[in-house]
């Protein structure tokens, strides 16, 4: 209510109520101004009367939300349901315009606001998270691979002569494609094995360069996170190379975010040499729905020539998402999760080292990655051929979900082209391993319960037959999950490796 309301309701309750009432409502308002004018994450999170308010007063800014508005075009912010609706806050006219996804809609004010407001909160979220120098990101309504195909495509109209995009391998679909479905060749780096660790061979990398030579190569497309025993690539050399060859520079950030390595690696690469943009995933690092990716870089006009490349409006979900998220944890409860998920991952290996050592086997050493942790498999491979697919099956019915079982020799076809030891990131990796990984929000009663399975798994796999094992197995807690679980084991072990 403005001023005038207040005073009219004055009338019909003590003013003094009255006047506690407005105060109340100015303390709410008061954070919506202060965020409004500094575009910053707030320090601490707000209430939920505080962000329905602020939700509420962007959402009839928008015309589908005028009283006695009248639509008469196509696209009018019509909803046929009322429980779509308050689903979406009543947003419904998206973001964006036809030529560019940052584009204010004269429709939508209220919606343009949300949008400007969001990249404004996400791009302080990226520099208090490592990336110091960022100019400017976005966050558009695709998740990574998609995102990572719309930089791709910008750069075609940089260098019409390029055809090919230089790739150190990670084994992982999505990043792949993005390649494939802008229409560019993919040429695979094999990654170099440095003790346990899988790491970036530069002198191919530099040697395909000149090969190929550098106006015909589109750009280098690295990677920070990913699974072990693959750490992320070394960053500030490929970012020197770009430099040196006048190469773009796009980098697969996808849950990077919450490591403060993996930002400090993309820092240093845009210090030192070229990062032209990199993509992260908005469920990843915010814990928000599949569905957004930030592009961010340290050329201000690069990002906003790829947000126009974006074709026609885009869905303001991904974007409400992260603002209610953000606004509800504020930068102070965000540094907390970040800092709790450090703590997991000292946690998490720990255990897994205990662990794998009660078993004859090791935690893969591989301190370049700070999220994800790998064992060996070893005694499991040795024994039988089926055994470390097995081993995933029964994790998988148990309800451990995210655990990945590698094994050996694994070949796979992606878009034509063929890798072998698929999942491993290598032809020949020497082991089968079991990777795990300490992302935001894990807890600790998830580490112990993921330790705890694992053991039993690990018992019952190294046996002729799973009843064998039950026979020993404390039935008092999960009763239900191993039933279902001894029923459905033998059924996946053959598609385990496509579930995971």
């Amino acid at each position: 209510m403005n001023r005038e309301s207040f005073a009219a309701g004055e009338r019909l309750v003590s003013p003094a109520y009255v006047r506690q009432g407005c105060e109340a409502r100015r303390s709410h308002e008061h954070l919506i101004r202060l965020l409004l004018e500094k575009g910053k994450c707030p320090e601490n999170g707000w209430d939920e009367s505080t962000l329905e308010l602020f939700l509420h007063e962007l959402a009839i800014m928008d015309s589908n939300n005028f009283l006695g508005n009248c639509g008469v075009g196509e696209r009018e912010g019509r909803v046929a349901s009322a429980l779509v609706a308050r689903r979406h806050y009543r947003f419904i006219h998206g973001i964006g315009r036809s030529g560019d996804i940052s584009a204010v809609q004269p429709k939508a004010a209220g919606s343009s606001l949300l949008n400007k407001i969001t990249n404004s909160l996400v791009l302080d979220i990226i520099k208090l998270a490592g990336v110091h120098t960022v100019a400017n990101c976005f966050v558009v309504p695709m998740a990574t691979g998609m995102s990572l195909t719309l930089c791709f495509l910008t750069l075609r109209h940089k260098r019409p002569k390029a055809k090919y995009i230089i790739w150190p391998r990670i084994d992982q679909k999505s990043c792949f494609k993005s390649m494939i479905t802008a229409g560019f060749e993919p040429v695979v780096i094999e990654n170099v094995l440095e003790g346990d660790e899988l790491r970036t061979d530069l002198k191919a990398v530099e040697a395909k360069v000149q090969e190929l030579g550098p106006d015909c190569i589109l750009c280098i497309h690295s990677t920070t996170s990913c699974f072990a025993p693959r750490v992320p690539d070394r960053l500030e050399e490929l970012a020197v190379i770009c430099a040196n060859y006048d190469i773009p520079h796009i980098v697969n950030n996808a849950y990077g975010v919450q490591s403060s390595k993996c930002m400090h690696l993309i820092q240093q690469g845009a210090r030192v040499g070229r990062i032209d943009a990199f993509v992260q995933s908005l469920d990843k690092n915010f814990m928000v729905p599949v569905g957004g990716a930030i592009i961010a870089g340290f050329n201000d006009s690069f990002i906003q020539e790829i947000s126009k490349m974006y074709p026609g409006r885009a869905s303001a979900s991904p974007s409400l998402d992260v603002l209610i998220t953000l606004l509800s944890l504020g930068s102070n409860g965000y540094k907390k999760l970040l800092k709790e998920r450090k703590e997991m991952f000292s946690y998490l290996s720990n255990q897994i080292k205990k662990l794998s050592e009660a078993y004859n086997e090791r935690l893969l050493h591989t301190p370049h990655n700070p999220i994800s942790l790998a064992m060996t498999l070893k005694t499991l491979d040795e024994h039988r051929d089926k055994a470390v697919t097995q081993l995933g099956s029964m994790l998988f019915t148990r309800q451990v979900s995210g655990a990945r079982v590698v094994p050996l020799g694994s070949v796979q076809t992606v878009s034509g082209y063929t890798f072998r030891g698929f999942m491993s990131h290598t032809n020949n990796y020497p082991c089968a391993y079991l990777n795990a990984a300490s992302a935001i929000g894990m807890k600790m009663q998830d580490v112990d319960l993921f330790i705890k399975r694992l053991d039993r798994c690990l018992k019952a796999v190294r046996k002729e037959r799973s009843k064998e094992s039950d026979d020993n197995y404390d039935k008092t807690e999960d009763v239900d999950i191993e039933e279902m679980a001894l029923k459905l084991d033998n059924v996946l072990v053959d598609t385990y490796q496509d579930a995971s």
